[in-house]
């Protein structure tokens, strides 16, 4: 039997701005993902943590890390799958339409951003889905149409993650943008930060909104 390495990380975006500024890790994700023969795995709710955690035990070959939020986090999945969906590193968790005009893209507590998001566009006539990628480099991993799919080959792609966007390119493409960090964090309450970063639903609709030219 192989031997099993997992880290627990519990420090993973800029909500902790009340530890000050020095204390938020804008950049550690990007570092982690950068490291070969490393799952990066940031889960958005208890049971994508229960399902990453499964990932990292029967992963023998290959080192994890488990990036956890010390935010409060509500469900994202509407249904259990006895699938473990994380496995994939990327699944669909909402989609109102075959043919999405934008994706939306986010790992751990952004998620929620994300769905906040589905929901107003869709009350704008706006179709999109919402995926979540707790793992790139599971995703990175499946075949080509698998990752169409999720991705969506004709749509316009939002990344969502409070942390640096660096790598985030290679799944928005030329045409999408991505949402996030470009610099340090500063000393405040959460929502304050993410209000002051444009990292919310209404900055994100508003986004969409402007990329679809409408």
């Amino acid at each position: 039997m192989g031997l099993k390495v997992i880290y627990i990380f519990s420090h993973d975006s800029i909500g902790l701005g009340e530890d000050g500024p020095t204390h938020q890790p804008i950049e550690h994700l990007a570092h982690l993902r950068a490291i070969p023969n490393l799952n990066v795995l940031r889960p958005a709710d208890t049971i994508e943590t229960l399902e990453c955690w499964e990932i990292a035990l029967k992963n023998n070959n290959t080192p994890s890390v488990i990036v956890l939020s010390r935010q409060k986090l509500p469900f994202i999945t509407e249904e259990l799958n006895k699938k473990n969906m994380c496995n994939h590193g990327a699944y669909e968790i909402r989609k109102n339409e075959p043919n999405p005009e934008i994706t939306l893209i986010a790992s751990g507590s952004e998620v929620q951003i994300a769905i906040e998001t589905f929901n107003k566009l869709k009350e704008l006539n706006i179709n999109s889905k919402v995926v979540s990628m707790p793992c790139q480099e599971l995703f990175d991993k499946q075949p080509k149409d698998y990752k169409e799919k999720i991705l969506g080959k004709n749509s316009i792609k939002i990344s969502i993650e409070a942390g640096s966007v660096f790598g985030w390119e290679k799944y928005v493409g030329q045409k999408g943008s991505s949402v996030g960090m470009n610099s340090f964090g500063k000393s405040a309450p959460i929502k304050d930060l993410y209000n002051h970063f444009n990292i919310t639903s209404d900055k994100v609709v508003k986004l969409a909104k402007k990329m679809l030219g409408k």
